[in-house]
């Protein structure tokens, strides 16, 4: 197949093939998987920096699972972006990729991009799309449902296998996060309320996760270097469950090895902000979803580039705040008193 022309490519992605074709040998790059929609094949990239000594801790850095919400994406290439660019005079830099590897999938769903849709172009939804059902009740159709994939929030077909895209992100995690001693991930998502959330597993259940006062610890670090941040960092359970969410199927993998400590997070930055700030944009298909006024979007990326960055050192840094112990009981006692207090009454 001859090669992509970037200019008949969605933006993001197009941004995100003249970054690979300019990037430095220290930046690795494959396509996972491509994509068929409207006569194009669309691929699918993963990207790495740092050492990949399966030793050191890693980070992997997620965005356009849903094709409607391109601020993830722009944000997750934005950042890697900006590490690229400090590759040739940042020697800081340098050090702290010897000691971490960095994982890179900005676009997963490049046909849902192309379209403008939230599903990908066989209108699954790749964040229903996971092998777990949720073991309580889950709100109609949000939730997830199996009834047609001309409906929001389809799963896709019982029994079937994951989608092209939803696989080739469980494959990369697999490869490049789990069986590590510590790893974080983060997906940037974009249309949950007026605050930016961090999200922790699970989404399938109200009962909190084994690693609960790690969650909790990893909270308590960034709220105490960052004392005027504007996250609500909480389980997702607070708020709803669904069936099929990709990162609880990855944690609950995760756990089936007790060596390792892998912490899944999703940014839900908070677009009902700019609709209410820009009225307007509620009659576009993207303005639900994204920032469309300039200064917005740099506001954006400015304050979420620097989260990124907290969890390169955070994971870094992680035996010195990982609690131990009585640190980690009283972490988990404090955790449930924060986020299950509902539970345990």
């Amino acid at each position: 197949m001859p090669p992509l022309l970037t200019s008949a490519l969605p933006a993001e992605l197009a941004e995100l093939q003249r970054l690979i074709d300019a990037a430095p040998p220290t930046l690795q790059a494959r396509v996972l998987c491509e994509i068929e929609v409207r006569e194009r094949r669309l691929p699918v990239h993963a990207l790495t920096l740092g050492n990949p000594d399966p030793a050191l801790p890693a980070v992997g850095f997620f965005g356009g699972v849903h094709g409607l919400e391109r601020i993830g994406a722009e944000v997750v290439i934005a950042y890697l972006r900006s590490l690229v660019s400090r590759l040739a005079w940042d020697a800081a830099l340098h050090q702290q990729l010897e000691h971490v590897r960095l994982v890179f999938m900005p676009l997963v769903n490049p046909g849902g991009l192309w379209l403008g849709t939230r599903a990908n172009p066989r209108g699954v939804d790749l964040m229903r799309n996971a092998p777990v059902d949720a073991a309580e009740a889950v709100p109609f159709m949000v939730g997830g449902q199996r009834l047609s994939a001309g409906l929001p929030w389809y799963r896709g077909a019982s029994g079937a296998a994951m989608e092209a895209e939803s696989a080739a992100l469980c494959a990369l995690v697999e490869q490049e996060l789990l069986g590590r001693p510590f790893a974080i991930a983060i997906d940037c998502h974009s249309g949950f309320g007026v605050d930016d959330r961090l999200w922790f597993p699970y989404a399938h259940t109200r009962q909190p996760i084994p690693h609960l006062a790690e969650m909790h610890a990893l909270n308590a670090i960034f709220a105490s270097s960052h004392a005027h941040h504007r996250y609500v960092f909480e389980p997702q359970s607070l708020q709803y469950l669904t069936h099929g969410d990709l990162w609880d199927h990855l944690y609950l993998r995760a756990l089936r090895e007790p060596a390792q400590t892998f912490l899944p997070l999703t940014l839900e930055m908070g677009s009902w902000l700019w609709v209410k700030k820009n009225p307007r944009q509620l009659f576009t298909r993207y303005g639900i979803f994204n920032p469309l006024i300039a200064h917005r979007q740099q506001r954006v990326m400015r304050r979420h580039i620097a989260l990124l960055d907290f969890f390169m050192r955070a994971a870094i840094g992680y035996r010195r705040w990982l609690p131990r112990d009585g640190e980690r009981a009283a972490h988990q006692a404090q955790a449930l008193a924060r986020w299950y207090a509902k539970l345990r009454a």
